[in-house]
């Protein structure tokens, strides 16, 4: 069986995901484990699912390393489940860990590892220049972070449809989807009109 794992850091309304879907399917992944999550998240409920599925000499397919980890501590800790559960790892255009007879090639290894710091690497330097452009922007005056959401500043579309969610017309999911919001924004929005 081919499993594919595909990873986003923030959720379907800012990422789209099914880029790595479609490369995934083509690559002959037949399921495909989706999360939205950081990278560097401690907790990855959805891998450990993959894992719990996966059968000795069953392959897991994946477009980057940054997918799976973006800690090297992380990805050492990946590889050595594959390597528990006898797996291949593919990590689709770059490298093949094959751990299907329960060893891995110190070259593989390597290079990995090697991937995993570099990722590592990215992700500082990306966390880097973010703060370095926050405070930038503090000095210069400028406020950061998102405005105030008060109810005086909801969009015209969230108060044309709630009376209908109100009124039980509209249940949340369908509410978020006509006022073309995510879930969350909604659950903002009501809040604010509790107080």
């Amino acid at each position: 069986m081919k499993y594919g794992y595909a990873r986003c850091s923030t959720n379907e309304s800012k990422q789209d995901i099914q880029r790595q879907v479609r490369e995934l399917k083509a690559a002959g992944a037949e399921e495909v484990f989706l999360v939205y999550e950081h990278g560097d998240d401690t907790e990855k409920a959805e891998l450990a699912a993959l894992f719990e599925a996966a059968k000795p000499g069953d392959e897991i397919l994946t477009l980057e390393v940054t997918r799976l980890a973006r800690s090297t501590k992380q990805l050492c800790e990946i590889i050595e489940a594959v390597k528990e559960k006898r797996l291949r790892l593919s990590i689709l255009g770059s490298i093949t860990v094959d751990c299907r007879d329960g060893q891995i090639d110190p070259m593989s290894n390597a290079f990995i590892q090697m991937s995993g710091v570099f990722a590592e690497l990215e992700l500082r330097m990306i966390r880097a220049r973010v703060r370095s452009g926050m405070a930038n922007a503090k000095a210069k005056g400028i406020k950061i972070g998102r405005p105030q959401i008060t109810a005086d500043n909801i969009p015209q579309v969230f108060y044309r449809h709630y009376p209908a969610y109100k009124n039980e017309q509209l249940n949340l999911s369908e509410f978020a989807r006509v006022c073309n919001m995510s879930r969350t924004t909604v659950y903002k929005y009501i809040s604010l009109l509790k107080v």
